[in-house]
């Protein structure tokens, strides 16, 4: 069955520099125009899959999907409903700019059954926001942050970067003092990575920006201290909640579960087969079928493929992975040796050291 859906909504006020996600201002893009694709493709994943959609989760992404107007939301979620048979679903998460949110927005939001709102904050303090080149000051993503509680969201969560170039442990801890004060329901809390096509990345390869592992570490451990202390579950690197509130859609991908991508550059994973559609959103709004869904590349994951994604992801989570994927026993008994891993039962599960290092890890068990 098919249970999870990402929707791409490409559209952002500014280029973030270290975004690597296919994203781009609307400038003259006709919005209207653009949702009725997402439509159209909807539809046709409808008629394509037909009962194997059974859908838990929705997830908006970006770019930022808050970007549509209140209005334009308000006409189309219903339609976007009804073309995929949504009934009720277990959690509809939108990300959220705090620039883009308002109390009426809000409400459409919570109208259409979106049930959990992820708030870009990536840092409290104006120097770490200037250098990620956000456009809200700290007092906005806290009135935005207010505006979700006030409309009675069932989740809110924030999302952090650490390792910001420039940025200092102690502005780091100011981060998530701040965060934790509001009493979020999940935090992210993601290291921040220089990812080709993009401007931190340039600037990376000219030596501009350094990355400093045992400065990542140092950050990283103050994360999982600091939410520990204060109640949260640390059940995957990048992730924390308060019990009962971990994110259902980021879960499935961890667990390699079957998922639909709607609208240009999203993917999608059905039956072992992925696809990509077109990063380009005027191709996508002429076509949005061109190629089947949309699809620009697709690809079967072999045996081998698969085996290294379930180590790689599900190795990040508190879970661990099943030890049946570790294609070699003596590279396993060399982690849990060295206390970056445990054995629990048929799992192997990184240890709080482990965690630090965690794409050593897998790179390491993955011969």
């Amino acid at each position: 069955m098919i249970r999870h859906l990402y929707v791409h909504i490409p559209f952002c006020h500014r280029i973030c520099p270290y975004c690597s996600f296919y994203k781009h201002e609307p400038g003259s893009t006709d919005t209207a125009a653009f949702l009725n694709a997402l439509t159209v493709e909807a539809l046709a994943a409808r008629r394509k899959w037909g009962r194997r959609i059974e859908l838990e989760t929705v997830y908006f992404g970006g770019g930022t999907p808050t970007m549509l107007s209140t209005t334009h939301l308000e006409r189309w979620l219903p339609e976007f409903r009804a073309a995929l048979g949504i009934e009720e679903v277990k959690e509809w998460t939108v990300e959220i700019n705090p620039r883009t949110i308002d109390a009426r927005k809000a409400e459409a939001l919570l109208g259409a059954g979106v049930t959990r709102a992820s708030l870009g904050v990536q840092a409290w303090d104006q120097s770490s926001l200037t250098v990620l080149g956000r456009d809200h000051a700290p007092e906005e993503a806290e009135e935005a942050y207010q505006v979700l509680r006030s409309a009675c969201f069932p989740v809110v969560s924030l999302d952090l970067m650490f390792a910001v170039p420039g940025q200092t442990l102690e502005a780091w801890q100011y981060s998530l003092r701040r965060s934790l004060a509001l009493q979020p329901d999940h935090l992210s809390a993601y290291n921040l990575t220089y990812e080709e096509d993009t401007a931190f990345f340039e600037k990376f390869t000219r030596g501009e920006y350094v990355r400093d592992e045992n400065v990542d570490g140092a950050f990283f451990t103050e994360a999982m201290r600091m939410t520990g202390e204060a109640g949260y579950r640390h059940y995957e690197i990048s992730n924390y909640a308060r019990p009962g509130f971990e994110s259902r859609h980021n879960q499935s991908y961890w667990s390699g579960e079957d998922y639909l991508g709607l609208g240009p550059g999203a993917v999608s994973t059905v039956d072992r087969r992925r696809w990509k559609n077109v990063e380009n959103t005027v191709l996508y709004m002429q076509d949005p079928l061109s190629g089947g869904l949309g699809e620009k590349a697709a690809e079967h994951l072999t045996d081998e493929q698969w085996a290294c994604e379930r180590i790689a992801l599900e190795l990040r989570t508190a879970r661990g992975v099943e030890i049946s994927w570790l294609p070699d026993g003596s590279r396993m008994q060399d982690v849990v040796q060295g206390g970056l891993a445990e054995i629990a039962g048929d799992r192997l599960r990184l240890t709080k050291q482990g965690k630090c290092v965690a794409d050593s890890v897998v790179a390491h068990l993955w011969v």
